[in-house]
């Protein structure tokens, strides 16, 4: 049974994503920053909250950790490297390893970048990543502590991962980041067409992700770097684009 995934909108523009397992009922969730909408969800789905994924140590991602730990008893899963800078973990992981949600299985990839100790959760048989603030729809991540050789090497490993896996960041920017391919990237018909979708749905108010990774690869101009140096200038450029 594949695994169910919902973004929860928190804070100003974050995602929190619910997961459950559809073989045991395990659930989970990823970076929680507010407690209120994702109590909600939870209980929404039945009250159960086994494992809490965090992807970096930033407020916006963690904020809501502790309490949903105290409130659930729920496991809190994050980087061994940067522990100091979690919430107390009571599963530390470093790249390559497993952890389980349930009967499913997720896979630790190292992403640093935007922060050094950024990990991502990779879950092969649905498929789907939990990517944080290392690659959002039509960009990437700022580079607050990492370089963009490492930004760089992160999106590599993204890349290499199947087409069809779900793409679930932790901003909703994807109206932005679309402005901005289509301002690098004006000749890319790929691009103003997600532009067009990513309109309709925020004028609705739904989100714009998940996506698959085949769709970024299309229009993502981060993905799309061929090399560090381009990627470099890009987020260069986007650092100051209006």
């Amino acid at each position: 049974m594949t695994l169910f995934i919902q973004p929860v909108p928190i804070l100003q523009d974050n995602y929190a994503w619910f997961l459950r397992d559809g073989q045991s009922g395990a659930c989970g969730i990823v970076d929680p920053a507010e407690e209120g909408p994702i109590v909600a969800a939870i209980t929404a789905h039945g009250g159960r909250l086994d494992r809490i994924f965090l992807t970096h140590h930033h407020a916006d991602h963690i904020a809501a950790a502790d309490a949903l730990r105290a409130r659930y008893g729920a496991q809190v899963i994050g980087a061994a490297a940067d522990a100091r800078r979690l919430p107390r973990l009571d599963i530390a992981v470093g790249d390559g390893d497993h952890v389980m949600l349930g009967a499913a299985e997720a896979i630790v990839i190292d992403t640093p970048g935007h922060t050094r100790g950024h990990v991502s959760y990779f879950f092969p048989a649905t498929p789907a990543l939990f990517c944080g603030d290392t690659l959002f729809s039509m960009g990437c991540g700022r580079l607050f502590e990492g370089t963009a050789r490492e930004m760089f090497d992160s999106l590599r490993r993204i890349a290499a991962l199947p087409d069809e896996t779900l793409i679930c960041c932790g901003h909703e920017y994807t109206l932005s980041n679309a402005r901005f391919a289509l301002h690098v990237d004006p000749a890319n018909a790929a691009v103003a067409e997600r532009m067009r979708e990513v309109e309709a749905l925020r004028a609705q108010g739904r989100p714009t992700v998940p996506v698959t990774l085949a769709e970024e690869k299309r229009t993502n101009p981060f993905l799309r770097a061929p090399d560090v140096a381009t990627l470099a200038k890009l987020r260069q450029e986007k650092d100051v684009f209006r």
